[in-house]
């Protein structure tokens, strides 16, 4: 099984997000987020959907394992949509705009 919050760390830390700034996107007090990692707490299903939430994510991304096959958020689908309609060149460009960033 998944480690929640070394899942959570990891998706908090590739985006550079503090404890803060995730409890913040999450609409999470900070003592709440705090709490999970100096009590090694499992958050409640509540708090999780709200992180995958501020993540853009799934709870089934949130804790897949490796190349395990995930769902996709609505916002996710609509963007491979639009990615497949774009020229290979044009795809390039939005890689590398997304790398400036």
């Amino acid at each position: 099984m998944k480690d929640t919050l070394a899942a959570i760390t990891a998706h908090r830390e590739a985006r550079g997000w503090t404890e803060y700034h995730l409890a913040e996107m999450a609409g999470l007090p900070q003592s709440t987020i705090s709490s999970w990692y100096r009590k090694s707490a499992m958050p409640s299903m509540t708090s999780l959907k709200k992180v995958c939430t501020a993540f853009g994510i799934t709870l089934s991304q949130l804790f897949a394992e490796g190349k395990d096959p995930v769902t996709l958020t609505d916002s996710q689908q609509a963007l491979l949509e639009r990615w497949s309609r774009l020229k290979p060149e044009q795809q390039d460009a939005i890689i590398k705009l997304i790398d400036s960033m």
